[in-house]
Parts: C-alpha cells; structure tokens; sequence
C-alpha cells in the first residue's frame, strides 16, 4: 500500500492564547492583562497550568479578548494597546452574562445615518421588508 500525502500542521503552535480565527480566550484565576515595553502580555491560569503570551504590536492577529471570570486586572494601558489595534474586548460572568465590552470604534458616516432614518417614511421601507420577509 503506497503512503499517503498529509496535510501540512498550521504554523501556530499547541498553546498558542489566540484561535486561527483572531480570538484569544482568558480563563481561570490570576488573569492578568497588561502592557510591558509596547507588548501586550496575556496570562491566566487553572491550577498549574498557567497559559501566557507576548503579543507585539504587528503580526499578532489578535482582532477580540475574551475574558470569562472576574479575577485578575487589566490595565488601561492594555485597554488603550487594544484600542489602537482595533481589538475588540468582552468580559463575561462564569455563566455567560456580560459584564464589560469595548470594540474598534469607527467614524460615522452622516449620510448613511440620515438615509437610514428617512427610509422608514417611504415606500422603500416596505418593499425591503417584504423582499426580505419572501
């Protein structure tokens, strides 16, 4: 029997913090998020196995910081660090509930806004409905 060809393993190793998808989930106890000489630094732990990573400002990936629990910091400078790479953070309670969000804020565009809001007053606005509801 001839072997087969294997896929290639992805680049990002076993205990990397963040998902292929941008998202970096914290769990456990002792979370710790904060900013050290530019780079944010990721920490959390359940017993002894403590997860920790170095994120620098480019190449990191990271586009959402999910924390689940309420013990351990975060600091501003890392809310800022996130901020300014347009990451979005959410802190959740153990039993999903969320306690705190932050995301990428964007400017707003006046004309979209106002078409948005006249087009309740018009015939557009039933005939979207009714494509959308067909």
């Amino acid at each position: 029997m001839a072997a087969t060809q294997t896929l290639a393993q992805s680049q990002q190793s076993r205990n990397s913090l963040i998902s292929k998808h941008g998202v970096a989930t914290l769990f456990g106890y002792g979370i710790q998020i904060r900013v050290d000489r530019g780079h944010l630094l990721l920490q959390d732990q359940i017993a002894a196995d403590r997860r920790e990573a170095r994120l620098s400002r480019v190449g990191h990936g990271l586009k959402r910081l999910i924390v689940i629990g309420s013990d351990g910091m975060v600091s501003l400078s890392a809310l800022r660090w996130l901020a300014d790479q347009d990451a979005a953070f959410v802190m959740l309670e153990r039993d999903g509930r969320v306690l705190c969000v932050t995301g990428p804020v964007r400017t707003s565009d006046a004309r979209l806004r106002r078409a948005q809001a006249l087009v309740s007053q018009s015939e557009t606005a039933l005939r979207i409905s009714r494509e959308l509801i067909d």
